[in-house]
C-alpha cells in the first residue's frame, strides 16, 4: 500500500508513505531506523536483527557513542545515527521507544522517536527512510495506537525526506498500519 502526500516532488509538503510486510534489514534505503534499547549495544527484535545483519561496524560505532556523548545511554524519544555496516542502507538511525503504559500517556515520547529520526535523516541528507513499528514488540505498545502515532507524526513532520517506508514484520502490526493509513484521507495509489 502506498500513500502520497501532495502532488509536488518530495519537499516539505510532499512525502511518499509506504507500508510493507517484511524484513527491515533488507531495505535499500538511505537510512534504516532501529528500534534500539537505550544501551545502543544490541538486543532482541529489530535491534538484534539490525546488529546481526549489519555486522560489527554498527556495534563499534555504538560503542563510540557510548564512550562519548551517550555514556548513560540514548534517552527515550531521541535518535542518533551510525554506519549501517553490511546493510543495504547507508546509515542506521537508532531511536529508543517508550514502554507502553495503560495509566500514563507516553504517546508524545513515541511520536518523538519518529520526529527525532526524521530530523537526524534530514541532517544526514537522507531522502528515503525505513521505519519499524517502534515500541510494538517487547515494549508492548498496542499496534493500532502505535500505528496512529507513527503515521500522524511522519505525515505531519517538517522534513525533506521524500519517502518513508514502514516495514512491518508481524501480520497484526501490518494490519494496524494499513487501517490507519486507509483512514488518513490521503490519496492511495
Amino acid at each position: 500500500m502506498v500513500v502520497t502526500e501532495g502532488d509536488a516532488p518530495a519537499t516539505l509538503s510532499a512525502m511518499r508513505i509506504e507500508i510493507l510486510k517484511g524484513d527491515i534489514t533488507e531495505q535499500r534505503v538511505d537510512a534504516v531506523v532501529n528500534a534500539a534499547n537505550s544501551s545502543l549495544l544490541g538486543g532482541g527484535g529489530v535491534d538484534g536483527a539490525i546488529h546481526r545483519k549489519g555486522g560489527p561496524a554498527i556495534l563499534a560505532a555504538c560503542r563510540e557513542l557510548r564512550a562519548s556523548r551517550y555514556g548513560a545511554g540514548l534517552p527515550v524519544g531521541q535518535a542518533v545515527a551510525t554506519t549501517a555496516g553490511d546493510l543495504a542502507a547507508e546509515w542506521v538511525i537508532h531511536t529508543v521507544g517508550p514502554v507502553y503504559s495503560a495509566t500514563q500517556d507516553r504517546s508524545q515520547l513515541l511520536a518523538s522517536c519518529y520526529l527525532s529520526s526524521l530530523r537526524v535523516a534530514d541532517e544526514l541528507g537522507a531522502r528515503t527512510v525505513a521505519f519499524p513499528a517502534v515500541s510494538t514488540g517487547a515494549y508492548r505498545w498496542p499496534p493500532l495506537d502505535a500505528a496512529r502515532v507513527a503515521v500522524h507524526a511522519v505525515r505531519d513532520a517538517s522534513t525533506t525526506v521524500g519517502e518513508v517506508r514502514f516495514v512491518l514484520f508481524a501480520d497484526p502490526v501490518y494490519a494496524a498500519f494499513a487501517r490507519v493509513i486507509a483512514g488518513t484521507g490521503t490519496r492511495q495509489l
